[in-house]
């Protein structure tokens, strides 16, 4: 028998995987080397001795103690902030070399100098510095004790009990209410939805604008009331605390019954919050920074603006300069006393023999220590206090709506801000607001739009009026009010619609609006109210949406027996199953959806079709089949599906627009003409995310895209090579290309033999959107960039997910948007619109404009040091100070040394910039320079690109995507950004820009040539702006979810 616990640790560890992997065979994967560094090589201490796993009493005591709920994103406590503080400051060289001349002042016969002459400036130093980190801490400090004091529901002793976040222990049964966030990471017991489902929001875990499903063991469903949860006991085994949000392995023993197992279906993250669902109950397993969204984050860093580093190496070198300069006035000093010792007796020569050389050393660095001007440091702090008061008080990054004004956390990075390259944005909430609203639609060659009232809409009147296409006019709506999953809920006199999809949301309310009201679900049927009238349809079957088939499918009967199936999918699948007699509105439907994408609208195409009794049930038999198959059954069901989904009659498109945040397209706009780079990175779906870039403008149609969609090392290598080789010369700079990445190629494209390429890849693009990324992809996606280009970066977003990249960039803001105040907590710089982030970068966006507050500051600053000099030099006697600058004014006036350094020093110091800049402007003009010279001449442009053109067109075409114009001709001509003077200038753009088109088509052509008939379709669809919201693979799937629900029977009060 062999006793464990005399094994050696390394043994034991190895042991203990084996078996946990063992234990896990059901999973489709085994563990990886990152899961195994996460979980299994973590363990806990219990009174028995190391576990490799958590053991949870249910309604008992545990066994230990575990990590409080109370959570802090600030960078100092009472404790920390004294030695932290002092590090940071010191990480400074010139702190250490003030600090080091302060200590030799305090020498007696040393110094030259007053013994507070270096100490007095560096306390101010530190004291301005200190106060500020104090300030700015405090305001952390606040925001996390907001969170921590929120309240929630526990049971404590048979009694709910209202207490604060940072109270909740492991162990704890919890009750969370509809729209709430959860307060740890929480097992589900029960709910008050059918088979004890609830649908949570994870958008501040990993930015998916869909609700997920999750759902309670059905041993445990029965826990509806007070009574039941206190006479529950039992134990809880799960994995120690990871930071894998998608992972989750346990076991639940309740006492005298069978054990039951626990995966990622029944686990509700902190950070997520309960959505249409009136509550939960739920039993806690992490708690405080051992929840997977704490995990997820970093520690706050130290972080070290540009001239801050700068400014270090320089001093640095200063003082080497210093020290020989020191030793060489030390050694002459000694020679010097050496040889006037009996000369030049009467001047105390003894005294200064008696003197070694270190003292002597000592003297001359104190002497010699202006060499290093302290009061760059205190002009460095002052000058960086008084612009975060500024930008504080800025009233164009105040938001009126919330009232929010922005907040430097961080002055010490404001410089940066003016040096930002890169951007790395959240797109929910930071780009959009997460809200779906119905625009308009396409029907039957004509495009209907939204009005006041019901009756007031143009569809609804041709209805009424017996229209020649009434009758898809009827079809369509029905559609749209049947084809769903989603569940009404009466409020009073309104209905609330609860979906997993936001975007079915959207459609059934458009129904709505035009005078279709969806109000009942059963498990069995729907009802509707058609413009007043009753109408009842039996749900047969519900064929589910997946990003494969990229269509959804109801089959219904309605009052008069007839059975029809309705579908919305993307256009490219609709239209392949529509019937030769159903494509009488082809073509005009694709202008339009064409028209909405280009919009930045989410469409999706619907269609009919009619099927007999007889067919039908013969279908339903295969279908059954296909449902209970042993092998391949998800290929059978999609197989089965697509013999019933033909024949279809197309009706029309509908689109949604994904609401952007306030001026979002001429921000991003503003900042691409700054030449700043943005990139996306978001858990969203890949469709979504591409739809949200050609809405914010950030993708304009037309552009090349590269989509990398790859499941493994090599294929991703492969692929990495094959485009990076289509670049040819252009690698490594800017190319009029997206690219877009999804998380699981990210995760290949990120490992070390292949991410120097990966990088070369993105920096060739002049957008980067990667989807269905993890926080820490996110943060590894912004260190890879910041770490390797040298460049500046900035990271925006509002959720939690996305601490870790604002942590990693070299500037975070974090917008206090309706994901919560994580971001803002962990940011530098806290905003309450995207908009904002133009202000914040004005210094960026100006960067050639010298208006009179630019002359003032130089010009002033000169004159005011001759005004400060001739009047100090002038103080004593009448005033007692400065006494060794009496008459220094004319002296330095009457010496030709002073005006010739004057002019000679400014000359050398800028002669080598000028000398640069007019041969780099002059022998390697860019095609950008040389279009501009020709427009300031007033002569053509396109003669000089068509003359490049020859010898680079890969070249031509990227620089020539800085002067595509978006708008009409007549636009640009009469654009406020052309005036009166330049108005023929302006004309020449229209050439200019039809040539850039040009080129940029046969680009696409030569160089992305090599796409698969899938790539096709996909593009095809993303032109067409095809995107769908919706969980897959859930805990439960949509049929179930609706079969379960009966809106007429009222829900468990839970208590």
């Amino acid at each position: 028998m062999c006793d464990w616990r005399r094994l050696p640790p390394t043994l034991l560890r190895i042991c203990s995987r084996g078996g946990r992997w063992w234990r896990q065979t059901f999973r489709p994967t085994p563990l990886t080397d990152e899961d195994v560094e996460t979980t299994s090589g973590i363990t806990e201490e219990v009174e028995g001795g190391l576990v490799e796993h958590r053991i949870i009493f249910v309604n008992r005591p545990q066994p230990s103690k575990y990590c409080s709920n109370h959570i802090s994103t600030a960078k100092y406590n009472m404790l920390s902030f004294v030695p932290s503080f002092l590090f940071e400051q010191f990480r400074r060289y010139s702190n250490i070399f003030f600090l080091f001349i302060a200590l030799l002042q305090q020498i007696p016969d040393v110094s030259p100098t007053g013994r507070y002459t270096t100490l007095v400036p560096l306390v101010f130093i530190l004291s301005v510095s200190a106060i500020k980190e104090i300030i700015e801490d405090v305001k952390r400090h606040h925001a996390d004790n907001e969170i921590n004091h929120r309240d929630v529901e526990v049971l404590r002793d048979g009694h709910w009990l209202w207490i604060q976040w940072r109270n909740v222990v492991v162990g704890d049964i919890v009750k969370v209410h509809n729209n709430q966030f959860f307060p740890a990471d929480l097992i589900i017991l029960s709910s008050s939805e059918p088979q004890a489902i609830c649908y949570i929001e994870t958008s501040n875990l990993d930015g998916e604008t869909n609700l997920k499903i999750r759902q309670a063991l059905p041993d445990t469903a029965h826990l509806l009331e007070t009574k039941d949860l206190t006479q529950f006991t039992g134990t809880l085994e799960c994995e120690l605390p990871n930071r894998h949000l998608y992972e989750f392995t346990g076991i639940l023993k309740e006492t005298n019954k069978q054990t039951l197992p626990l995966g990622p279906d029944q686990l509700l993250l902190r950070g997520a919050m309960l959505r249409n669902t009136s509550w939960i109950f739920g039993l806690v397993v992490y708690t405080g920074h051992e929840t997977k969204l704490m995990k997820n984050s970093t520690s706050a860093p130290l972080k070290r603006s540009t001239v801050d580093k700068l400014t270090n190496t320089q001093i640095l070198m200063l003082f080497f300069i210093l020290i020989v300069l020191c030793l060489l006035s030390a050694i002459f000093n000694e020679i010097w006393t050496k040889e006037h010792a009996r000369t030049d007796w009467y001047i105390g020569i003894d005294e200064m023999i008696n003197l070694n050389f270190g003292y002597n050393l000592l003297t001359f660095i104190i002497l010699y220590n202006n060499l290093i001007p302290i009061s760059l440091q205190v002009s460095l702090e002052v000058v960086r206090f008084v612009q975060a008061i500024f930008i504080n008080m800025d009233i164009d990054m105040y938001h009126e709506e919330s009232d929010t004004p922005a907040m430097a956390r961080t002055s010490n990075l404001n410089e940066e801000l003016g040096q930002v390259k890169y951007i790395f944005s959240d797109k929910t909430g930071t780009l959009t607001r997460n809200i779906m609203d119905f625009k308009k639609c396409s029907i039957a060659e004509q495009i209907y739009t939204l009005a006041d009232n019901p009756n007031d809409t143009q569809l609804v009147k041709n209805l009424q009026s017996g229209h020649p296409s009434a009758l898809y006019l009827r079809e369509f709506l029905i559609l749209m009010s049947v084809c769903h999953t989603v569940i009404p809920e009466r409020s009073k006199d309104t209905i609330i619609y609860n979906a997993a999809s936001p975007d079915e949301r959207a459609l059934v309310r458009g129904a709505c609006l035009f005078g279709y009201v969806f109000d009942t679900r059963t498990p069995h049927h729907v009802e509707i109210s058609a413009l007043g009238t009753r109408e009842r349809y039996e749900i047969l079957n519900v064929l589910e949406f997946t990003s494969s088939r990229k269509r959804m499918s109801v089959i219904t009967r309605n009052s008069a027996g007839e059975i029809k199936l309705y579908c919305k999918g993307a256009d490219t699948v609709i239209y392949e199953r529509l019937s030769p007699d159903g494509q009488q509105f082809r073509e005009a439907t694709l202008r339009h959806l064409e028209e909405f994408a280009t919009e930045g609208l989410r469409t999706l195409c619907c269609a009919v079709a009619n099927i007999s009794e007889e067919a039908y049930e013969e279908w339903k038999n295969t279908y059954h089949k296909a449902s209970t198959s042993m092998q391949y059954r998800e290929r059978k069901l999609e197989d089965a599906a697509n013999l019933i989904e033909n024949n279809l009659t197309l009706l029309g498109a509908t689109a949604i627009e994904d609401k952007l945040q306030d001026q979002v397209p001429e921000t991003i706009a503003a900042l691409i003409k700054a030449d700043i780079r943005v990139w996306v990175l978001t858990g969203d779906k890949q469709e979504t995310a591409i739809n949200i870039g050609y809405s914010c403008k950030l993708i304009v149609h037309g552009t090349p895209l590269l989509i990398l969609n790859e499941d493994s090392l090599d294929s991703t290598r492969e692929t990495i090579a094959r485009h990076s080789s289509e670049f040819g010369d252009q690698l490594g700079k800017s190319n009029d290309v997206a690219l877009v990445i999804d998380g699981k190629t990210l995760k290949y494209a990120l490992s070390c033999d292949v991410r120097r390429d990966f990088l070369d890849l993105c920096v060739s693009c002049n957008v980067v959107i990667c989807c269905r990324v993890s926080p820490m992809q996110k943060a590894e996606v912004v260190e890879l960039v910041t770490s390797h280009t040298k460049s500046i970066t900035l990271a925006i977003g509002d959720g939690a997910n996305d601490v870790a990249m604002i942590q990693k960039a070299h500037v975070g803001v974090g917008i206090s948007g309706v994901e919560g105040l994580q971001a803002a907590c962990a940011s530098d710089y806290s905003i309450a619109q995207y908009v904002v982030v133009t202000v914040c970068l004005k210094a960026g966006l100006v960067t050639n404009a010298w208006t009179w507050l630019t002359h003032l500051a130089i010009w002033g600053s000169i004159a005011m040091w001759f005004i400060f000099v001739a009047v100090y030099s002038n103080f004593w006697p009448v005033i007692p100070v400065g006494a060794v600058m009496l008459g220094m004014d004319r002296m330095m006036c009457t010496s030709p040394v002073f005006w010739l350094g004057l002019i000679l020093i400014p000359f050398s110091t800028l002669i080598a910039d000028v000398s640069y800049k007019v041969i780099h402007s002059t022998a390697f003009k860019s095609l950008t320079e040389a279009a501009r010279e020709s427009e300031i001449r007033k002569t053509d442009p396109g003669n000089v690109i068509m003359r490049e053109t020859r010898h680079s067109p890969l070249h031509a075409i990227g620089q020539l995507s800085r002067f595509t114009w978006h708008g009409t001709d007549e636009d640009r001509i009469t654009s406020p950004l052309c005036c009166s003077h330049h108005r023929n200038q302006c004309r020449f753009y229209t050439r200019l820009t039809e040539t850039a088109r040009l080129l940029k088509n046969v680009r696409s052509v030569f160089s992305f040539n090599r796409r698969s008939a899938t790539r096709v379709n996909m593009e095809v669809e993303l032109s067409h702006g095809f995107a769908f919201s919706q969980e897959e693979g859930g805990a439960v799937t949509q049929s179930e979810v609706i079969r379960a629900y009966n809106t007429n029977l009222p829900k468990p009060g839970g208590m």
